[in-house]
């Protein structure tokens, strides 16, 4: 793994993809979770009215949960 030091500090490791998440990406919303709607009215100062909604299957996390050990093998 490739490391950086700072001039003055000592040797610290970089990680290799800070992002990445050991959890699945939810199927159902592909990681996006929660979505605003505009409703089709417009409030007295002229914004548009909106709702949210999240997705029903992660409940607006954006990811699912490891499958268990027997369901990855068949059992």
């Amino acid at each position: 793994m490739p490391t950086a030091s700072r001039s003055n500090g000592p040797e610290r490791e970089i990680p290799s993809c800070p992002s990445t998440s050991l959890r699945p990406i939810c199927g159902h919303c592909d990681g996006f979770p929660t979505v605003t709607i505009t409703i089709g009215q417009t409030t007295l100062s002229g914004q548009r009215k909106t709702i949210t909604a999240n997705c029903p299957a992660c409940h607006g996390t954006g990811h699912t949960a490891p499958a268990r050990a027997h369901t990855r093998i068949g059992a």
